[in-house]
């Protein structure tokens, strides 16, 4: 875990710094060290910044502003870990020597089901989807990740939960190398996709068919 945390805000940092990123001269953390807390909080205690925050504390002597601070801190980088995201991507697709990759959807929900009526965070049916894997529905968001065929994640495109995995692949602005292969699942299959994305982005779109395809 120290190793991951040094690497990581070691990495970030240096981000920031050939961006050469401008901070207040009052913060007691850093852009790197609020997103390093983020990153070492979804990768070591189920995105759970409080245990985070106490680790990090304890043991890198980060000091951290009182939790609304750091909150506001974290929303208004958004866009800095977007960008920083989708750099590492276009790395790691220079990378790719292979150029196969994955696509899959999971869904984040953001209460439970006997919770949607008093859901303030969200308030449309849009956001009613169905997790078919598990046979369950919930109430939230469906993330549509693309990753190498290692598992590490280049793009990620994020939809309400009811839209469907080839309506959301449509909307999406897929970035991959030319002559890439693109593995899916049966729920990505359309053929005018695949010819258009053949054609014209020289990328092989490889739906698993359905048991009813002719």
């Amino acid at each position: 875990m120290e190793d991951f945390t040094i690497a990581i805000y070691c990495f970030v940092d240096d981000y920031f710094k050939i961006c050469h990123s401008k901070e207040g001269g009052r913060r007691k953390l850093s852009d790197a060290q609020i997103i390093t807390t983020a990153l070492v909080a979804a990768r070591y205690f189920s995105g759970n910044y409080a245990k985070s925050r106490l680790y990090l504390k304890e043991v890198h002597g980060f000091e951290f502003p009182h939790k609304s601070n750091y909150n506001r801190h974290l929303h208004r980088l958004a866009p800095s870990i977007s960008n920083l995201f989708f750099t590492l991507g276009q790395t790691l697709k220079e990378l790719n020597t292979e150029s196969q990759y994955l696509i899959d959807s999971f869904p984040v929900a953001v209460c439970k089901n006997i919770r949607i009526p008093r859901c303030k965070l969200l308030d449309h049916e849009a956001y009613r989807g169905k997790n078919t894997s598990k046979r369950e529905y919930f109430y939230g968001f469906k993330v549509q990740v693309i990753t190498t065929a290692e598992g590490i994640p280049v793009e990620y495109f994020i939809c309400a939960g009811s839209y469907h995995d080839i309506t959301a692949f449509k909307s999406m602005n897929i970035d991959l190398p030319p002559g890439s292969e693109l593995f899916a699942d049966s729920a990505y299959t359309d053929y005018e996709i695949e010819d258009y994305y053949k054609e014209l982005e020289q990328i092989n779109l490889l739906a698993v068919r359905k048991s009813n395809s002719k």
